[in-house]
């Protein structure tokens, strides 16, 4: 009996495994953690290249009073590199030059856009923003997001930037060659 219970009292003291049930347990946990912090942390890092392919594609565009095909492709190449080092399979751009007629009313001057669809409720957005024969170019950047880690938790998430810029040089930004 005095066996049977120093055995007990040896069992109950022995702490050899602890450190590797503790590890067992939390290191599943841990490497989660560290998953999902490096999902958000790109998430953050696309969607200020996004922000910033936004302003860079309109702040080029507006130091014209005419653009052509060329400066365009110039210009959404710049955009481009502004994602890079990313992808740019999920990325697209609407760019609408704007006028305001004589009643305020804003009517598309020229408009490019590739692999994203064309917003026109953007005209409304445009209201107020320009008295008659004044202008805005308005810039929308798409970007796609998908999680490396934790796509199968979240899926893809859309990211959106919607920019407004006045030209710098004339009321209006007119294209040369555009549709």
């Amino acid at each position: 009996m005095l066996n049977s219970l120093l055995k007990i009292k040896h069992y109950r003291n022995n702490q050899d495994g602890v450190a590797a049930v503790e590890v067992a347990i939390l290191f599943p946990v841990l490497m989660a953690l560290l998953m999902v912090i490096f999902d958000i942390g790109q998430g953050i890092v696309i969607n200020q290249k996004t922000v910033t392919a936004s302003q860079v594609i309109g702040d080029l565009i507006t130091r014209n009073e005419t653009v052509d095909e060329d400066i365009i492709d110039d210009v959404i190449n710049a955009g481009e590199l502004s994602i890079r080092p990313f992808s740019l399979e999920n990325f697209g751009y609407d760019i609408i030059s704007v006028e305001f007629d004589e009643d305020e009313n804003p009517f598309v001057l020229w408009r490019t856009s590739t692999n994203v669809e064309e917003d026109d409720g953007v005209l409304e957005d445009t209201i107020g923003l320009g008295d008659a024969g004044e202008g805005v170019l308005v810039v929308t950047v798409v970007n796609r997001y998908e999680p490396f880690f934790s796509n199968l938790v979240t899926g893809a998430i859309e990211m959106k930037e919607v920019s407004f810029l006045r030209g710098r040089k004339s009321a209006t930004v007119t294209c040369s060659d555009c549709d």
